[in-house]
């Protein structure tokens, strides 16, 4: 028995090592395809098993790798494909005559029943080697078992149908489990008859299937059920509530109790048909279903989404007939198996495949007469291995890639869209399908579309391009062509080039020609447009006509297209050459929006003189939205181009940007404000003093030049203009006598300016002021009142002034308060010597005193600074009597003195100390001149250090701010307290 095992392993080795077809090389050039292939393998090949049974087979069943064979000795044997050590012989009950009727194996390959010829049926379970009795089932011959394709325990199969040669549909549920009541004949195991197909007469069940279908339900679950007798086809479908009790699809059956049942009966059953349905792997749901009966195979999909009818879920659905030679008896079918594209019939003595699809007969396997009578044929659900059986052997059969002309088959249909999705791995293949589907489109005048198809095949580019040419319509060529460029590689230049020339010259054509039609204002013409402006700013044909834009402009000149002309230079931002075109339209207004979309500030610059001539308003604006990102000095040549006789609003367009130059950019350039002074003084004078004030007084932070703008202020004659700005130079003569022809206020405003420690000026200034209120205006009151607003000015200053003719009247009462401030003032000097003299007498008595004070001095005095033995060496005494080293005191007052002091102190001190030397080196020599030198050098030091106690004097109360340690000494204080 362990040769089948082995003889498997070896036909999956040598099929793995079958050479595949190599992949279909890319296209090498346009229009050709390089189809060649190795040699093809068959779709479908036979193997047969080195397997001689001990008996003759009389059922084989495959399902998920797990092989069940049963033999005439009703012996089984179960083998999982792989792993084939793993063989098991299972010995069923032997009752007289008994013999295997039927194996059904679920999907998983767990579940198996065994129906015997005695009405016997007993279920295994993969777990279990003991086949069980199902009781309740006894006296049912089960011709078919619809198992519960959701299931996926391996104890328990869940709920499954069950139909009987009788025609009658069962539910139950079979438990492999120690405990399973079932098995032990409880009552509460359920088998529960359905429905009954027998009604008319009696007819077998050869076909039962079921699944779920999608439903929008919380409660409830949809399912159909299909079911075969020789000659018809049911199909029920229904709701399952999901909390309902066993059995679980009464509920269903019950709706067709009334006969409404949906059948579809075909005329000819030879006595027996057989159901087959076919779910791709890892699908979850049946995509399609064969029903093999007595004209032929009827084969249609299973459609859930419920196009098919509320009570169907079969579609596309046709009769295939058998296939009959001439010569050939007629033979029925004994077994079918399908997979997704054909339906596999076994004969007594052959094997027919025949394709879904075109109904054709693809293939045709011969059985020798040395192997036997065919019984059975069968398929693995899950894994699709295909087997065949004769009593004494087995056969596998392979199947190599089904869908290899499936594309062709659906080509020949013109079924395109499904021809692609079985070539779009094979490029010759899908390029075919696209090459048919586009001269089908072409044929049938959707010129479009062809277009778009052709575009996608390998086909000489100029054949098609002349095709399309020939239209009247170019729109299918212009299709060809985008679509062609939207495949080419970044690095086809050339390619690229040509292409996106001859769209724009297709696009530019069309726009004119709807030009010439008088369309230029139609939809058509808009779409053409905006069609044909999205094309241009498309990345990759962006790159291509900016690195063309020459014959792009001519191009579009050519044509006279001015709109489409300006769009190009945007999207190419050439904003230069936008701009020059509208100002050349006279179009300000659009140069000046086209300038605003633009970042490059040097075209400003350049086009800001003639804008500011036309539209000032618009300009001035512009350059305020800018703020900083414009240097407001190269705006000066568009700030001067104004004619103020033509346009007033230029000129203030100019100075409220430069306004805001200056206010809101704090700008100080001279150029600025010198222009800005010239507006002023030209347009507005009124605002003139308001920004001379501004800029303030100090010649430092003014940023306008004053010799400019007194010059300017004089040729316009503002005579206070130039009166501040006199003032500001520090001339103020000029400006009084400037100021007097203007106002006298103003003049005494400007005679008050000069220092006040410059009273000459002062005076002089003031005198000037008097001068003129009396020679000028004849105002000798107003004349006398400059006494009190000066105070430098007497009654004898201005005397000089008055005119011969003059009463003293006029000036009575300016001589009586002179001549009174006089005596007052002389009263003042006399307390003044009084005072002196008393205070010079005390002086005197306070000498003679000192002369006479004395202070002993002891031999432990210390000094007060360095506190070592006063004694020691030179001091000083103070009448406080604070004692001080004279060094000490040196080095104490020095740090406080003047820098000037500080040096005379030392220059002093070296003094001192030569004429010590000289004293020393010349005893006896010494004369009275150098005697009297030394002094003078000690007195004067005396003077500079020692005029008063430094512990007692001003020095100390000077230095009240000073800290008591220096900075440098605090951490060293901080240490010892440590």
């Amino acid at each position: 028995m362990a040769s089948i095992l082995d003889q498997y392993e070896e036909e999956s080795a040598r099929a793995t090592s079958i050479s595949s077809v190599t992949p279909i090389q890319v296209p090498i050039g346009p229009g050709y395809i390089d189809a060649r292939t190795d040699l093809d393998t068959p779709i479908f090949s036979k193997k047969k098993i080195n397997f001689k049974p001990s008996d003759p087979l009389t059922h084989v069943v495959v399902s998920s790798n797990f092989l069940v064979m049963a033999m005439s000795n009703n012996l089984l044997l179960r083998l999982d494909l792989e792993h084939p050590d793993q063989q098991e012989e299972i010995e069923l009950p032997k009752a007289s005559e008994d013999k295997v009727y039927r194996l059904f194996l679920d999907p998983t390959g767990k579940h198996l029943i065994i129906c015997m010829e005695s009405t016997e049926n007993l279920y295994l379970s993969r777990n279990s080697r003991k086949p069980r009795s199902i009781g309740k089932l006894k006296g049912h011959l089960v011709n078919a078992v619809a198992w519960n394709l959701q299931n996926t325990n391996e104890n328990t199969t869940g709920a499954i149908l069950l139909g009987t040669s009788r025609g009658l549909i069962f539910e139950t549920e079979l438990t492999d489990s120690g405990d399973s009541r079932f098995f032990q004949g409880s009552l509460d195991q359920y088998l529960k008859q359905l429905f009954n197909l027998a009604k008319d007469k009696i007819v077998p069940i050869t076909g039962l299937e079921f699944d779920r279908m999608p439903s929008d339900s919380m409660t409830e679950y949809k399912y159909y059920i299909l079911a075969t007798t020789p000659g018809r086809l049911y199909q029920f479908v229904g709701n399952v509530s999901k909390s309902t009790d066993p059995p679980l699809f009464q509920q269903l059956f019950m709706q067709y109790e009334s006969g409404a049942e949906q059948f579809l009966e075909l005329p000819g059953e030879f006595g027996y048909s057989e159901l087959t349905m076919y779910r791709p792997r890892h699908a979850k749901c049946v995509k399609s279903f064969a029903w093999m009966t007595g004209p032929g195979v009827y084969h249609g999909e299973i459609d859930v989404s419920g196009t098919a009818g509320p009570q169907s879920v079969t579609v596309n659905t046709k009769l295939i007939r058998y296939p009959r030679d001439g010569d050939e008896k007629s033979q029925n079918p004994l077994s079918m198996v399908m997979t997704e594209f054909h339906v596999l019939l076994l004969f007594p003595d052959r094997l027919k495949v025949m394709c879904v699809l075109n109904e054709q007969l693809i293939y045709e396997d011969v059985f020798p007469d040395r192997f036997g009578r065919l019984l059975g044929l069968c398929s693995d659900p899950v894994k699709g291995t295909i087997w065949a059986f004769t009593g004494q052997s087995i056969f596998k059969y392979k199947v190599t890639r089904e869908a290899r002309d499936v594309w062709q088959m659906y080509l020949d249909k013109n079924e395109f869209e499904l021809a692609k999705e079985y070539c779009r791995d094979n490029v010759a293949q899908l390029d075919r399908v696209l090459t048919k589907q586009a001269e089908y489109l072409f044929e049938k005048g959707e010129y479009q579309e062809s277009a778009m198809m052709y575009a996608q095949t390998q086909n000489s580019f100029e054949e098609i391009a002349l095709k399309f040419i020939k239209l009247d319509g170019k729109d299918a060529l212009k299709s060809f062509i985008q679509k062609k460029l939207s495949a080419l590689r970044p690095q086809d230049k050339t390619q690229i080039t040509m292409l996106v020339t001859w769209l724009i010259e297709i696009f530019l054509n069309q726009l004119g020609e709807m030009k010439e039609q008088g369309q230029d204002e139609s939809d058509e013409y808009r779409k053409v447009q905006e069609e044909f402006r999205m094309f241009l700013a498309q990345p990759k044909n962006k790159e291509c006509v900016s690195n063309n834009r020459g014959v792009v402009y001519d191009l579009i000149a050519s044509h006279g297209d001015v709109e489409d002309m300006v769009f190009f230079a945007v999207l190419m931002q050439d904003f230069e050459k936008v701009i020059t075109h509208h100002i050349q339209h006279d179009n300000y207004k659009g140069a000046l929006g086209q300038l605003s979309k633009q970042t490059d500030t040097e075209l400003v610059y350049k086009f800001s003189p003639l804008l500011m001539q036309y539209i000032p308003r618009e300009t001035v604006s512009l350059w305020i939205s800018l703020r900083g990102s414009l240097e407001p000095i190269k705006l000066i040549p568009a700030l001067v181009q104004y004619d103020h006789n033509k346009n007033r609003e230029q000129g203030n367009e100019a100075i409220k940007y430069l306004e805001f130059c200056i206010e809101q950019l704090d700008n100080k350039d001279q150029a600025i404000h010198n222009y800005l002074l010239s507006l002023y003084a030209k347009l507005k004078p009124d605002q003139l003093m308001t920004y001379l004030n501004i800029q303030g007084t100090d010649e430092d932070t003014i940023c306008y030049d004053l010799k400019y703008a007194l010059r300017l202020c004089a040729e316009h004659g503002h005579k206070k203009a130039c009166v501040h700005i006199y003032s500001l130079m520090g001339l103020y003569e000029e400006a009084v006598d400037l100021a007097l022809q203007v106002d006298v206020e103003l003049a005494k405003q400007q005679a008050d300016k000069p220092d006040e420690d410059d009273n000459d000026l002062r005076k002089k200034l003031w005198l000037r002021i008097a001068r003129h209120v009396v020679e000028e205006e004849k105002d000798v009151k107003r004349a006398m009142e400059f006494l009190h607003d000066c105070e430098l000015l007497k009654i004898e200053d201005i005397l000089p002034f008055f005119p011969d003719f003059v009463t003293i009247d006029h000036f009575k009462d300016a001589i009586v308060t002179s001549l009174q401030e006089y005596n007052h003032h002389i009263e003042q000097l006399k307390e003044e010597m009084d005072d002196a003299t008393k205070s010079a007498e005390e002086i005197r008595k306070e000498i003679q005193s000192f002369r006479n004070k004395y202070a002993f001095v002891s031999a432990t005095d210390k000094c007060a600074a360095c506190n070592f033995p006063l004694m020691a060496r030179s001091f000083y005494l103070f009448p406080c009597h604070h004692k001080f080293h004279s060094d000490c005191l040196i080095g104490e007052v020095l740090p406080n003195l003047t820098s000037k002091k500080r040096q005379r102190v030392e220059e002093l001190q070296r003094k001192v100390a030569e004429n010590e030397d000289s004293r020393v080196s010349s005893v006896g020599v010494r004369g009275d001149n150098s005697t009297d030198k030394s002094k003078d050098t000690k007195a004067e030091l005396d003077d500079l250090v020692a005029s008063e106690c430094i512990y007692c004097g001003d020095l100390m109360v000077r230095s009240i701010d000073q800290p008591f340690l220096d900075e440098g000494d605090e951490d060293l204080v901080l240490s010892g307290w440590l």
